[in-house]
């Protein structure tokens, strides 16, 4: 059983471990310092993750002894192929539920009662087995036929040697938000290197001078969620808003890649789930957590390539870099990131006046706890030439605030947009009788 949860997370002491966990799976595994790095943010995300390979390059070395440096999980392990059904991952049948009729598994010591889980050769399996998989990875449930219960899992890494590309395949495969492609090493040095492990070890994991309570990595991943009750990690609304402009901005560089090589994905283009980019914010927690800060920064969002990019495929992490590069110096060049935080200040008073109508009979200049209203009070002063707006200005103060506002990109003139419409939608869903935005 899992190892009980400590009261608090001792925060440095964890990063230190973890960081002692990495170096020594580097050690042990030559080479392979981004996959592993991907590895351990699946794991402190509590994501799953697909290394594919050809075959003898160490996949199986590498997932047990990242799994090895975690005490407390129980852990399960199987072959894939296509002659298994369901049971061999959700346990055999019930003999006495299968008596009345009901089809339920005994999911003792299966894949559904396992904090970790190993799938080698996953495509081998038959579509049957696959699409049953789907919810249990997902949703963490376990969805068979009557049979409804909640899983354990925390985090499942997949091998193989081929993608197989189907219906369901595609669905799978979008579980597995972390991927990679490990090539064989054919450098002398590296090869020698890899048999100095080998020679000591025998192609087997090692075991390591210390473990990571499992309860504690549970807590880690709780930070890196959200949801811890002890622990926070801050992104900023202009973070947020930035790194969903990379991640477009990514995705259609890479459909531009796909339109100029229509031999690499026939028929295909390149998509991003927003199941996937949601994820994009538990990395950059967990990112911020690893350097021991309780916020985001605009910096962290290059690290975002370990999440987006088939990790071991140069041309798309260059693409991501690209990205990042484009955007940063865009911004940058033109001060669009202080427009990106003026705006989304200004939707933060927007929200405000929605959810509570009866401010908008006030100046909307005093309305507090809004930074924007600094910069509406200096515009206002500078274009109406009053110290203090009235409360009938307020209308014609926001709106002709957003109309001269000159957007430094297309990126935050779509934003600006947005928020025209928004005020509009506001103004005249409270232009009743009496009101002063009529």
């Amino acid at each position: 059983m899992p190892e009980s949860t400590p009261a608090t997370l001792d925060i440095q002491k964890t990063i230190l471990d973890l960081q002692d966990a990495i170096e020594f799976v580097n050690k042990r595994v030559i080479n392979r310092t981004d996959i592993i790095e991907q590895l351990f943010c699946a794991i402190l995300t509590g994501e799953h993750a697909l290394i594919q390979s050809r075959t003898g390059v160490g996949k199986t070395l590498l997932t047990e002894q990242i799994f090895l440096m975690f005490s407390g999980a129980r852990y399960f392990k199987v072959q894939a192929s296509k002659e298994q059904q369901p049971d061999t991952y959700f346990g055999g049948l019930d003999v006495e539920e299968l008596k009345r009729g009901r089809i339920i598994h005994n999911t003792a010591g299966s894949l559904v009662e396992s904090e970790f889980g190993f799938i080698d050769e996953i495509f081998d399996a038959n579509d049957f087995t696959l699409r049953a998989l789907l919810s249990l990875l997902n949703e963490r449930r376990l969805v068979l036929g009557v049979q409804q219960q909640k899983s354990v899992i925390h985090t499942v890494l997949a091998a193989t040697n081929y993608l197989r590309i189907t219906e369901i395949t595609e669905a799978l495969l979008d579980r597995f938000i972390y991927q990679s492609v490990v090539f064989p090493d054919k450098d002398p040095f590296v090869q020698y290197r890899i048999s100095q492990q080998y020679l000591q070890h025998g192609g087997q994991p090692a075991e390591p001078p210390k473990k990571i309570s499992f309860a504690v990595l549970h807590q880690v991943w709780q930070v890196c969620t959200g949801i811890s009750q002890q622990h926070s990690i801050n992104i900023a609304p202009d973070v947020t808003y930035y790194t969903n402009l990379v991640i477009r901005y990514y995705e259609e560089l890479r459909n531009r890649q796909l339109a100029q090589r229509p031999d690499v994905m026939p028929g295909r283009d390149f998509y991003i789930s927003p199941r996937r980019q949601m994820k994009a914010f538990d990395l950059l927690r967990a990112i911020a957590f690893m350097h021991g800060r309780s916020s985001v920064t605009l910096e962290d969002i290059e690290k975002l390539y370990v999440l987006f990019t088939t990790v071991g495929i140069e041309e798309e992490r260059q693409i991501w870099n690209k990205a990042c590069s484009t955007l940063s110096h865009q911004f940058g060049a033109t001060q669009a990131f202080e427009q990106l935080r003026t705006l989304l200040d200004f939707k933060t008073l927007l929200d405000e006046l929605r959810a509570h109508p009866e401010l908008m009979q006030q100046p909307i200049t005093s309305i507090e706890n809004i930074s924007v209203k600094r910069t509406l009070r200096e515009w206002a002063r500078e274009t109406f030439g009053a110290a203090e707006m009235q409360v009938e200005n307020n209308r014609r103060l926001i709106t002709e605030f957003l109309e001269k506002f000159q957007p430094a990109t297309d990126e935050i003139r779509d934003l600006r947009h947005q928020l025209q419409h928004e005020a509009w939608i506001l103004f005249h869903a409270n232009a009743g009788p009496g009101s002063a935005f009529k």
